[in-house]
């Protein structure tokens, strides 16, 4: 859909309390030819996620038009410059699909053009006289970076499996392999009746079926790193580097550049089980008695930390780019970032990064380090997709943040909030509310209610991951002993929160829809706004029809098409 008049006014007027492009905006003058940096331009927001290019203001000028622009030649060099109506070769490879408009703006004319992201298996956009190496270019804020050997690398082959784990570690030998791990394995897998095996009986042979060595005898990148006994005597950088700094950042002035440091070397089961031990050391660690014991639990769960350090070794970029950088973790006095080499892979996006679908660059890898049962924690990784949703539901069953995650085309991050004095205050919270020790599931949801106004068993389903049978249980007897009280059916909030919740439910189903339509600020299906508002669909239907009636509302696609998602009017 074209950009309106309206809405290139408001895209200038944020350019205006800026003072500046910004990651979805360029403006260039161009008064009388298209300028040579617009391409650049072009194929940044190709490679990154679209954005618009606004030819005829003037940054330097207040993002006022510019005085006799010559809008028809800019067009048409900028359509010439990627092929269309002329016969020069294109100025862009692998170009962007793009839509131009002419909309009239504080007197004049200026020329909008809207840039598509190009589709992955077709990335890098790049400027053909520069070369790819040269001519590649990304968004960054008001800025067109030039990509770097590795991003361009993972932009290549974001969709090919990568052969770095099947590849050979020439100096490598069965001698290099650590013989337990070796044996723990293949008993595991004749324990389970594996085809691998079948019709197999030497080690040599047995070993080849599970892609640890070559048929010919040699050592394979992935059986040297899940079973070698030192892999860093051929890779020295393949390592959790564990840093914990005494401030907010790294290198901070005035103090120790570490509070502690550890490399953490052997195979990959070693190395994960080694790092979580280096943050949990850094860590506070909370006791809670209960009754004739206690429990001890640190700030940011074990099994948290452990998938994510798991994740960042068997989902990085072996390939030969990568080779000299390791895994680093650092901890800081209010969170704890995990960052690995390499670049969602295979159509993942931060958006689908929850979705219970396992994609591995790594497959070969993958599959090891699942059968591989190391002696402290078994295998390192189940490579079934469920890792990241039970990192968020930890998290929330102990009122922490959600983990935040970061992708850079070559590097991908897990940031996890440290808990500090609020798991205290937490506790005190629940003791306060009952002498009776509260049952696992129990304080999840009263903590979560404790985020809230109010609940529902849908909810909290989704957000902890337990049967909605027995969120119901649990929010009856929590009623029953007067913790709870119940809103309307499968909706609960907190006694102490009885008059809050209330006014909020009776608020209108009207209130609701605009609501959540602000809070989104993007177009949302019916479902969506029953899921925001916890309302049902029936009662949110009958205002719907009103409000697009109205105006309030604007529709984006036919009453019966199953596309249909309402936005402000």
């Amino acid at each position: 859909m074209a950009i309106t008049a309206e809405e290139l006014e408001k895209i200038v007027a944020r350019l205006r309390r800026q003072g500046s492009d910004d990651a979805l905006v360029e403006v260039k003058a161009c008064q009388n030819s298209l300028s040579k940096d617009v391409w650049e331009s072009v194929c940044a927001f190709g490679n990154t996620r679209g954005g618009v290019v606004i030819l005829g203001l003037a940054e330097n000028d207040g993002f006022r038009p510019v005085e006799n622009f010559k809008l028809e030649k800019v067009h048409d060099q900028f359509v010439s410059g990627l092929g269309d109506g002329s016969r020069m070769k294109e100025v862009i490879v692998n170009p962007p699909r793009y839509a131009l408009s002419r909309i009239d703006f504080e007197g004049a004319q200026v020329l909008v053009i809207e840039v598509e992201e190009v589709p992955l298996r077709s990335k890098p956009c790049y400027l053909r006289d520069r070369g790819m190496a040269n001519g590649s270019f990304r968004r960054l804020d008001d800025k067109d970076i030039k990509l770097s050997s590795t991003e361009i690398f993972e932009l290549q082959n974001e969709l090919v499996p990568s052969p770095a784990d099947r590849g050979i570690v020439d100096e490598a030998t069965v001698d290099d392999l650590d013989d337990n791990l070796v044996k723990r394995l293949i008993a595991k897998e004749k324990e389970r009746n594996s085809r691998a095996l079948r019709g197999v009986k030497t080690k040599a042979a047995q070993l080849a079926r599970l892609n640890i060595l070559t048929p010919d005898g040699r050592v394979r990148m992935g059986g040297l790193l899940s079973l070698g006994s030192y892999p860093q005597q051929f890779f020295p950088k393949l390592v959790i580097d564990v840093a914990a700094h005494p401030g907010l950042e790294k290198s901070e002035p005035d103090g120790p550049r570490f509070l502690d440091r550890v490399i953490c070397e052997g195979s990959l089961g070693e190395m994960i089980e080694e790092a979580v031990q280096a943050i949990a050391k850094n860590l506070r660690t909370y006791s809670f008695v209960e009754g004739a014991g206690r429990r001890d639990e640190l700030e940011i769960p074990r099994d948290v930390l452990r998938e994510a350090v798991a994740n960042a070794v068997v989902h990085r970029e072996y390939g030969p780019y990568f080779t000299g950088q390791s895994v680093s973790v650092d901890v800081f006095l209010d969170r704890v970032e995990i960052t690995n080499p390499g670049g969602l892979w295979g159509g993942k996006t931060l958006e689908t990064l929850g979705d219970g679908q396992s994609r591995c660059r790594n497959d070969t890898l993958m599959k090891l380090v699942s059968r591989i049962e190391y002696p402290s924690e078994g295998a390192a990784a189940e490579g079934q997709g469920s890792g990241i949703r039970l990192m968020i539901r930890e998290m929330r069953s102990r009122a922490l943040d959600e983990p935040r995650f970061e992708a850079g085309l070559d590097y991908f991050r897990v940031v996890l909030q440290r808990g500090g004095a609020e798991i205290a205050a937490n506790r005190t919270w629940l003791e306060s509310l009952s002498k009776q020790p509260a049952s696992k599931v129990d304080e999840a949801i009263l903590l979560e209610a404790q985020r809230r106004e109010a609940v529902s068993v849908r909810e909290l389903h989704g957000f902890l991951g337990h049967d909605s049978d027995d969120i119901r249980a649990h929010l009856k007897r929590l009623e029953k002993e007067g913790m709870m009280k119940r809103l309307s059916k499968d909706r609960y909030c907190l006694v102490e929160k009885g008059k809050a919740a209330e006014k909020r439910a009776r608020k209108s189903a009207r209130d609701d829809i605009l609501s959540a339509l602000d809070k989104a600020g993007e177009p949302l299906s019916m479902k969506d706004i029953a899921e925001l508002s916890g309302r049902k669909l029936s009662t949110l239907r009958a205002q719907m029809t009103r409000l697009v009636a109205e105006g309030a509302v604007q529709a984006t696609a036919a009453a019966h098409s199953p596309d249909r998602k309402y936005r402000k009017g």
